[in-house]
C-alpha cells in the first residue's frame, strides 16, 4: 500500500497508526473497567483526548503550517488557512466504551479555494481493531488497504441495506420526529436498516459497497468529512438534503448513484412536519407524526 500513497496520505496514515497503538491498549482495558464502581466513561474520555493529542502532534510535525478542526479541541491555527486537517480521533466512542470493535480514527484534509470555499483533498479512516485503512484522494479513487473501492451496484430499494444514526435522548424532538418519519417511509421498502454507531465507518462501508446508502441529520463535520470523499471517489454521491454542503448543513445522504435520489427523497419527506388535517366539522387539528 505504501507505494500508492501520496505524501499527504502517508502523513495521515502514519499519524493514525501511531494514535491507534495507544487506543488499542486502552480498548483492551475497557472490559475490566466496565465492572468497576467508577465506570469507564472518564477513562474513555481520556483515551479520546490522548489520541487527539497524538494526531495533532504527528500532523503538525509533518505539516507545520496547516490548521485544524478537531472534535475535542475545536478549531486551531490560522483562520486564513489554505490547508486544514479535520479530525475525529475516536469515532464510535460508545462502541469503544462497551468493548465493541467498531470504531475508527477519521482524518480529512481540506484545501481552501480562491473563491473562499473549501474542497476535500484527501481522506483516511482507520479501523484499528480490524486493521482496515480506508483512504482516498480527490481524483485518484478510493481504497481499503490495497484494494480499490466501488460503491454497490444495486438499483432496487427492496434489495438495499441502508445505515443511519438513531437519535438518542439529548437530541431535539423535531429531529427525532424527522428520523421516525423517514424510518417509517423506508422500512417497508428496503431489505434492512442498520445502526452501527460510527458515522465515519458507515460512510467507508458505503464506499466499499457493504452498505447501499447512509443518512443522518445533526451530524458534525469531523464525523463525515473523510467519509464523504471516500464515497465520492468510490463512484457514489454524498450530498445534503438541499443545495448545501453537508459539512455546513449537518445533514448527509450518501449512496450509490441508483439509490441516492430515492434515499434523499425519503429523508426530505421525513423532514417535513405533518400538515393540518381537516375535521369533518370543518375545524383543523394537527396531524400526528
Amino acid at each position: 500500500m505504501a507505494q500508492r500513497l501520496s505524501p499527504h496520505v502517508t502523513v495521515m496514515a502514519n499519524a493514525a497508526q501511531k494514535a491507534s497503538k495507544r487506543l488499542l491498549r486502552d480498548f483492551a482495558e475497557v472490559e475490566q473497567l466496565q465492572v468497576s464502581i467508577k465506570g469507564p466513561s472518564d477513562f474513555v474520555s481520556q483515551a479520546d483526548l490522548r489520541a487527539e493529542q497524538t494526531l495533532k502532534e504527528e500532523l503538525t510535525k509533518a505539516r507545520p503550517g496547516y490548521s485544524f478542526l478537531m472534535e475535542e479541541s475545536g478549531a486551531s491555527g490560522s483562520d486564513n488557512w489554505t490547508w486544514r486537517w479535520v479530525v475525529d480521533p475516536l469515532d464510535g466512542t460508545t462502541n469503544f466504551l462497551h468493548g465493541m470493535p467498531h470504531w475508527a480514527i477519521s482524518i480529512a484534509l481540506e484545501r481552501r479555494l480562491p473563491t473562499g470555499a473549501s474542497e476535500l483533498a484527501a481522506a483516511l479512516i482507520y479501523a484499528p481493531a480490524t486493521d482496515e485503512m480506508f483512504w482516498a484522494e480527490k481524483g485518484a479513487g478510493a481504497f481499503v488497504n490495497e484494494r480499490r473501492l466501488r460503491v454497490s451496484a444495486r438499483r432496487e430499494m427492496s434489495e438495499a441495506v441502508f445505515a443511519t444514526g438513531i437519535p438518542f435522548g439529548a437530541v431535539s424532538a423535531p429531529r427525532r420526529q424527522a428520523f421516525s418519519r423517514t424510518l417509517s417511509t423506508l422500512m417497508p421498502q428496503v431489505a434492512g436498516i442498520r445502526r452501527f454507531g460510527a458515522a465515519a465507518l458507515d460512510l467507508a462501508w458505503v464506499a466499499a459497497g457493504r452498505f447501499d446508502g447512509y443518512w443522518e441529520l445533526g451530524i458534525k463535520p469531523w464525523d463525515i468529512a473523510a467519509g464523504m470523499l471516500l464515497v465520492r471517489e468510490a463512484g457514489g454521491y454524498a450530498t445534503d438534503t438541499g443545495d448545501g454542503d453537508p459539512r455546513d448543513t449537518a445533514a448527509i445522504v450518501a449512496a450509490n448513484p441508483h439509490l441516492h435520489p430515492k434515499l434523499r427523497a425519503a429523508v426530505i419527506e421525513g423532514m417535513q412536519p405533518p400538515g393540518p388535517a381537516l375535521r369533518p366539522s370543518g375545524g383543523t387539528v394537527l396531524a400526528g407524526p
